[in-house]
């Protein structure tokens, strides 16, 4: 920048940088040098980025290893899995032998254990405070557990609730001294009271998975063995609605960050978004598992979400997708009964068939630890890179392909034969009946039966 200083007798021109553009930070950082942005000094720019983001996409598949450890120690298949809303690095998983451990993330160990049911355990939550988790188990009975901010267990319970029926599932009101039980109905706990103050029931079975909803607080989901998906409101006397299914819905979570959304994993192999505000049809439909998919958690910023499979593959979900953008599988995993996705956003946990809970990564290639400055602006540059050239077909065939187990991938490949030949089949009917009387079905509404209010 050259400034001009006048006089009366002469003027002069005067040299003025600023020495941020080019003093180093320290000894060790490179020189910086001055570049000029001018498009015309430029031709092969273009050229040039597409090349550093077709590099950056290989890299990203080089470097993706999102496995981390296995949390080992369980006797018996992993029945459920729960999170702390207070707290990052501890979790809890719990087995059919009835033995519930509480694990350190940060130090991938088990730090407590307490054997809490005679059989298996049916649903496990966290205490709004964090000083607490309940329990439900195949012996009738509802658990209180005092938990330390060490971690620490107490080996009785601090409250033990006993029932007539069995309840397969419990969860915590996120504000409130208040939690549900479902099993042979829906029923509404507060306090220290020995008996619900409020039951629900909505035909004749029993229900198996209850969650509430994190910001409308008082809207409960609940999974029945009907097929059917029932909304409450536990300020009023009876359901909302009742949306029945053509296949059983095995879990539900509700969106962290909108009210208003939630996903329900079905035994057709598919997960379905809904918006209570219109359940008429699915807001999306999620493709990719190629068996029934036991269990859906949502991350914490609500943009995503993990999913277990009967197939014995983990999927991440796009929430606006239709197909995985990555699945994680390893050779001795069997079935995925329960998937979990860290508080931090940093963590996905399974729990499968063979007594293992294991750790991975939510995003695969990230590098753990702390960052320099110089390789977070290298990680941001990338990312734009990828963002900008995603569509070109290099990069996305780079970016999509993914190693499957042969297993996965030739009945995945059979079952995309089947569905293209029942939409062609579907298709000729329709082109060779009367106008009308095979009417068109978008496949977002083809598992509904029925709504009811």
């Amino acid at each position: 920048m050259a400034t001009v200083v006048r006089r009366k007798d002469f003027s002069l021109k005067v040299l003025s940088r600023n020495p941020e553009n080019y003093r180093r930070e320290t000894k060790l950082d490179i020189h910086k040098a001055p570049q000029n942005p001018e498009s015309y000094l430029h031709p092969f720019a273009i050229e040039r980025e597409y090349q550093r983001a077709l590099n950056a996409t290989k890299l990203e598949r080089v470097f993706a290893k999102p496995f981390l450890c296995g949390l080992e120690g369980h006797r018996d298949n992993i029945e459920c899995l729960a999170k702390f809303p207070t707290r990052l690095s501890h979790v809890l998983s719990a087995a059919s032998d009835g033995e519930i451990r509480l694990w350190d993330l940060s130090t991938k160990k088990c730090i407590s254990n307490v054997v809490a049911h005679d059989g298996l355990v049916r649903g496990m939550c966290a205490h709004r405070s964090g000083n607490f988790f309940l329990s439900c188990g195949q012996d009738a009975n509802v658990k209180f557990w005092a938990c330390s901010e060490e971690g620490h267990v107490t080996q009785e319970p601090v409250r033990t609730i006993l029932n007539k029926h069995v309840y397969q599932s419990i969860d915590h009101h996120e504000k409130d001294d208040t939690f549900v039980t479902c099993g042979q109905s829906l029923d509404v706990w507060a306090g220290d009271r020995a008996q619900p103050y409020q039951s629900y029931t909505w035909g004749l079975d029993s229900m198996h998975y209850v969650k509430f909803n994190r910001i409308e607080t008082h809207l409960v989901a609940v999974a029945a063995d009907d097929r059917s998906i029932m909304l409450y409101d536990i300020r009023g006397g009876a359901g909302v609605q009742k949306l029945i299914m053509r296949m059983k819905t095995n879990a539900i979570s509700w969106n962290p960050m909108q009210a208003y959304i939630f996903t329900a994993a079905c035994d057709d192999y598919n997960l379905y978004t809904y918006d209570i505000r219109n359940l008429t049809m699915a807001a999306n439909k999620h493709e990719d598992h190629i068996a029934a998919v036991m269990d859906v958690d949502y991350a914490p910023t609500g943009k995503e979400f993990a999913t277990a499979g009967y197939d014995r593959a983990v999927r991440i979900f796009n929430a606006v997708e239709g197909h995985s953008r990555d699945v994680y599988t390893t050779k001795r995993m069997q079935r995925v009964n329960h998937i979990l996705w860290s508080m931090d956003n940093k963590y996905i946990l399974s729990g499968s068939d063979e007594m293992n809970v294991r750790l991975w990564k939510s995003k695969a290639a990230e590098k753990l630890g702390v960052l320099k400055p110089r390789e977070k602006t290298a990680f941001n540059t990338a990312e734009t890179l990828k963002r900008t050239f995603k569509d070109h077909p290099e990069i996305k065939r780079i970016s999509r392909h993914r190693h499957l187990p042969k297993l996965i991938f030739s009945q995945r490949k059979e079952l995309r034969e089947i569905k293209e030949a029942q939409k062609r089949k579907e298709s000729n009917r329709r082109f060779h009946s009367k106008p009308g009387a095979v009417p068109f079905q978008p496949e977002r509404k083809k598992q509904i039966v029925e709504l009811k209010d």
